[in-house]
């Protein structure tokens, strides 16, 4: 029998959680360890004058920006800052991610991954999503995300917990998905102070990741 298919874009955490016995914990240990690993990381001088100069460029802009061009000036530069990219994973974008769970073939292609692989990504750690204004009714971005991160969960064999990120317009949303459950942080307000916060949430996602390459 065929597997059913569906788009990452047509799957909301109501349809996750009936279909799958997704559960949304409040608290969730290694959301709760992730947060607490800010501590243990510093801005320098020359990413403080950037993060400043971006947050003056996205109050200035956001308003006007499209999808694309809120990633390209202001979403991608601040991933490079943390840098994805070495020679035994990266960061991919709209790359197909597809897998079966049970009865159903979810894909779709996430506005980025961070995967091992060096000219395609083979195994997914983390997924991301963006959506260009907070009031845009375009489904539920935390359940296209979640989708993704499932999948990303399957082709891990589920031996490993899974992060993700959900940016809507200026608000950052961190999440993370274990076995069947799943927790998604407050919102990060990206112009004012918390974007250090997201800053160093990204350096830590970096060593969460950095430790799964050693040990897969």
């Amino acid at each position: 029998m065929e597997p059913i298919k569906v788009n990452f874009k047509d799957c909301d955490r109501l349809f996750l959680e009936k279909t799958f016995d997704l559960n949304q914990v409040r608290k969730h240990l290694l959301l709760s360890e992730w947060i607490l690993q800010c501590n243990n990381y510093e801005i320098d001088e020359y990413e403080n004058k950037l993060l400043f100069r971006m947050q003056e460029r996205l109050v200035y802009r956001v308003d006007d920006w499209n999808e694309q061009e809120l990633i390209e000036h202001f979403i991608a530069p601040l991933f490079s800052l943390i840098d994805f990219n070495t020679d035994v994973y990266g960061m991919f974008s709209e790359r197909l991610l597809k897998g079966t769970i049970g009865d159903y073939e979810l894909s779709g292609y996430p506005d980025a991954i961070v995967a091992k692989g060096r000219r395609a990504p083979e195994i997914p750690y983390f997924c991301f999503h963006e959506y260009k204004k907070e009031q845009e009714n375009k489904g539920d971005p935390a359940g296209q995300c979640l989708a993704a991160m499932l999948v990303a969960q399957e082709l891990n064999n589920n031996q490993r917990p899974i992060y993700g990120v959900v940016v809507k317009g200026l608000l950052w949303s961190f999440l993370v998905l274990q076995g069947k459950a799943y927790a998604i942080s407050k919102t990060y307000q990206a112009i004012d102070e918390d974007i250090y916060d997201i800053v160093k949430l990204l350096k830590h996602l970096k060593t969460i990741i950095e430790e799964y390459v050693k040990h897969s």
